[in-house]
């Protein structure tokens, strides 16, 4: 397994520019699925998700382009000769987003036979809400083996009030009424950025949406969808870590093709802590003299703070003076990064869903382990700042979801590295006369 090899004391300056969504490109290819015609997705993230979600299309009978040279960034999909309606363990116990062809498959083929993703690294992430929001919509559920089968000969317009917010389900739920007979409301919908993307994407395609970005949603669904081409938004969380990467770094960093209003709640904390942040159209300039202030922060369902940046926030206050609480509301074990900081030098004491970092404490370079994407995230940012020598174990997490990310910090000054594991080779040795 490949490894970080990170060494400190830099501050990072330059420009960095940003990939495209992948929580925004995945339900996006998933969406392909409800049409015959070609889909061309542009601005896709050469990411390993981005791969697992085409390998599964593949395995359905789905044509899948990843685009080369220029193009390099797009993808085309074509699924007219679908013929296998079912996503395997194999492929779903990778990446948790693959559950989102449920939804499509139901609406467009009557039937979907996809594993259960069983078990997740930062808590319990069920699709239960899902499957009761097919049922409203008519579809006929079955468990067994570790599979769902959702069966209906065509879906039909419901009303649909999710028990809690969820992002996929609110995806999955929306790309199966584009397709059913009658109009379907949806409430409690999660408001995302990357809701809007896919909805966008489908109106697109000829659905009839009114109200994604918000907490209700009307579809009207249509008897069929068309091909079209679609830009994928900006990868605001990726967008976040490096903004916060210039911060802890002491640095002067522009963070470019970004959108800073996907970011107002994490760009308002930064300024909060005492990090100088531009606004400026589609980048972010982080500009960190020191003397950072503790602050606290709460995850909360956008627009609130995202969780999926808590990790990399918790890192920066280790070096900020005061004590700071961040309190997890949407993952109950989302904490693992936080004992690899400890290693590191980190104060941090954790109490249920509430982490306490007193800082401002040196970091030093030790051997650490990445848990999950973000935690993984937080391990790079911590190196930055640590004294020596860091190296962070399992970046195959990182690769998730970040693209060429130690490329990308190289570029802006960061001293890391990347190395495989060192697998003995065959000398050959040639005799001379």
């Amino acid at each position: 397994m490949d490894k970080f090899v990170i060494r400190g004391g830099n501050p990072l300056l330059g420009t960095v520019r940003i990939s495209g969504a992948k929580n925004a490109a995945l339900p996006a290819m998933a969406a392909a699925l409800l049409t015959e015609e070609p889909v061309i997705l542009e601005n896709i993230p050469q990411v390993r998700d981005i791969e697992t979600e085409r390998k599964l299309l593949v395995a359905m009978g789905a044509e899948v382009e990843l685009g080369y040279g220029r193009a390099q960034h797009r993808t085309t999909i074509n699924c007219r000769n679908l013929n296998t309606p079912e996503a395997s363990y194999e492929l779903v116990k990778t990446m948790r987003a693959s559950t989102l062809v449920l939804g499509p498959l139901v609406a467009k083929f009557g039937r979907a036979h996809v594993s259960l993703p069983g078990g997740c690294a930062i808590g319990a992430r069920p699709i239960d809400l899902h499957l009761k929001g097919l049922e409203k919509l008519g579809a006929k559920i079955t468990q067994e083996h570790g599979y769902v089968e959702a069966r209906a000969d065509r879906l039909k317009g419901g009303h649909i009030v999710f028990d809690k917010i969820t992002v996929t389900g609110t995806e999955d739920l929306l790309m199966a009424a584009v397709l059913a007979e009658g109009e379907t409301l949806i409430e409690n919908c999660a408001r995302e950025p990357e809701v809007k993307d896919l909805a966008d994407l489908l109106i697109k395609m000829g659905a009839k949406i009114e109200g994604a970005g918000t907490s209700t949603i009307k579809v009207k669904g249509v008897a069929r969808l068309r091909g079209a081409k679609h830009r994928i938004i900006p990868d605001r969380i990726e967008a976040g870590t490096f903004i916060i990467a210039g911060a802890i770094s002491g640095g002067d960093l522009m963070v470019t093709n970004c959108d800073p209003n996907h970011l107002t709640s994490l760009l308002n904390k930064l300024e909060e802590v005492g990090v100088k942040v531009t606004r400026n159209g589609e980048s972010v300039r982080v500009l960190s003299l020191g003397g950072l202030k503790a602050s606290d922060i709460v995850t909360e369902e956008y627009p609130g703070f995202p969780t999926d940046m808590q990790a990399q926030y918790m890192a920066l206050v280790t070096q900020a003076d005061g004590s700071s609480i961040v309190t997890e509301n949407i993952f109950e074990n989302r904490f693992m990064h936080a004992q690899e900081l400890v290693r590191m030098g980190a104060s941090i004491k954790i109490e249920g869903r509430r982490a306490i970092i007193r800082g401002r404490t040196p970091l030093s370079g030790a051997a650490v382990l990445a848990s999950d994407l973000r935690a993984s995230a937080s391990l790079v940012l911590a190196a930055l700042v640590a004294e020596g020598e860091t190296i962070i174990d399992r970046v195959y997490h990182i690769d998730r979801g970040y693209e060429r990310i130690e490329e990308k910090f190289r570029g802006v000054g960061a001293e890391i590295r990347r190395i495989g594991e060192l697998l003995p080779r065959k000398v050959h040795v040639q005799a001379h006369a």
